[in-house]
């Protein structure tokens, strides 16, 4: 008979309630874990709703301690297509302005998926609380269209511009397996004390100058 520590869980919805059962944050998975390697689960109910609400509350709970504008289920450990995403943004106007950076209200995404809308790009530094401590230059396009549901089972049909798309593409692509480092310009990888020391303008022009690497045009 396995004893408590070599317990388990023999579900999606028992690994959940086995998270739960802690108190404060969900711990975060790191870069190297496969499970962030991986195409997530589609979500089909495998959650009971009294069970994915409280879910998706330690998510929100987990993003803000972080702190962070958004968090795949992946990233703690648990492979559904579930995300959380909120960015109050605050800014100085400046960058605002240069990164399209707005409020974006607290949102669940269940199994979401996006298509570009238009040609253009935009690059920015990104940073990812499963890569902790680094940041780099990421080209993503401006606009996106976001198919998706809500945690009530509402579609979701929606065009986002500037940060609030940044910050979808960044999310869903977690519930592909895909790291924002996979899109990045290598060249730009910082440190974050570099970043606050060095690369802290409204745009990344200065370090693609300084570190060699091309922006888009439409940047």
């Amino acid at each position: 008979m396995a004893s408590t520590s070599d317990y388990v869980p023999s579900s999606v919805s028992d690994q959940v309630e086995e998270l739960l059962s802690r108190t404060g944050p969900l711990p975060i998975v790191a870069a190297g874990d496969p499970v962030l390697r991986r195409a997530a689960e589609p979500f089909d109910g495998q959650l009971d709703p009294a069970l994915l609400a409280r879910f998706v509350a330690a998510l929100r709970e987990t993003m803000h301690a972080a702190p962070g504008v958004g968090l795949a289920a992946p990233q703690v450990g648990v492979p559904l297509r579930l995300a959380v995403v909120e960015d109050p943004a605050p800014v100085p106007d400046e960058i605002r302005e240069a990164r399209g950076r707005v409020p974006l209200p607290y949102r669940v995404l269940v199994n979401p998926a996006y298509e570009p809308v238009g040609p253009a790009r935009a690059a920015f530094f990104e940073g990812c609380l499963s890569v902790p401590g680094w940041q780099a230059v990421v080209a993503r396009p401006a606009e996106v269209r976001l198919l998706a549901q809500d945690e009530n089972g509402r579609p979701l049909d929606e065009v986002f511009t500037g940060w609030p798309a940044r910050i979808v593409q960044h999310e869903t692509d977690h519930l592909n397996g895909t790291l924002y480092l996979d899109r990045a310009e290598l060249r730009s990888l910082s440190s974050n004390q570099a970043m606050l020391e060095r690369w802290s303008h409204p745009t990344p022009s200065q370090a693609a100058t300084d570190l060699g690497f091309d922006l888009p045009e439409e940047s």
